[in-house]
């Protein structure tokens, strides 16, 4: 029954979405969303995400922002369309984790990125792509996502496609 209430969880996890249209005056050519549930339970989302993967043979997108966070909320609007969610539908399990704020001491969550063996995050979002057995797949890129909402819709894509193709490690 247990597993049926963290399953429920993730599956809201994935699905509920609030879509920020653009400030006036503001020039982003990037959707935008707010995905960053602080209330969700993130190692139980995380754990839920990696056994549908491993179900389905693929890796898990772990994406560690904030609402607060342009960059963030970027990332989160570029899942919510066609093109690269897309992509993310079908070759990735995702789920979103909100740190807070970790650059000024209130971030939430770390022990996620410490199971990965990441020690600091030093920009929201850090995207990390795991294998179900818990494998970290891109170490090298994960904290530059930071830059979202100035990289073009080509480059995120082009980037997601690489690391969707990435095999999945076995024993």
């Amino acid at each position: 029954m247990k597993r049926g209430a963290i399953f429920a969880a993730a599956l809201a996890l994935t699905s509920v979405s609030v879509t920020v249209s653009a400030e006036e005056g503001d020039t982003s050519d990037h959707p935008e969303a707010r995905l960053y549930d602080a209330s969700i339970d993130a190692t139980d989302a995380v754990n839920v995400a990696m056994a549908r993967a491993a179900e389905r043979q693929v890796n898990v997108l772990i994406v560690l922002g904030a609402n607060w966070c342009h960059d963030s909320r970027a990332f989160a609007g570029w899942t919510e369309t066609d093109r690269i969610g897309g992509l993310i539908r079908d070759r990735f399990e995702l789920v979103f984790v909100n740190v807070g704020m970790p650059q000024s001491g209130d971030g939430h969550n770390a022990h996620i990125m410490r199971r990965f063996r990441i020690e600091e995050q030093t920009g929201t979002p850090m995207i990390l792509v795991v294998t179900p057995d818990g494998t970290l797949l891109n170490r090298d890129t994960a904290q530059s996502w930071r830059n979202t909402a100035s990289r073009s819709e080509d480059e995120i894509y082009d980037e997601l496609a690489m690391l969707a193709t990435t095999e999945i490690a076995t024993e």
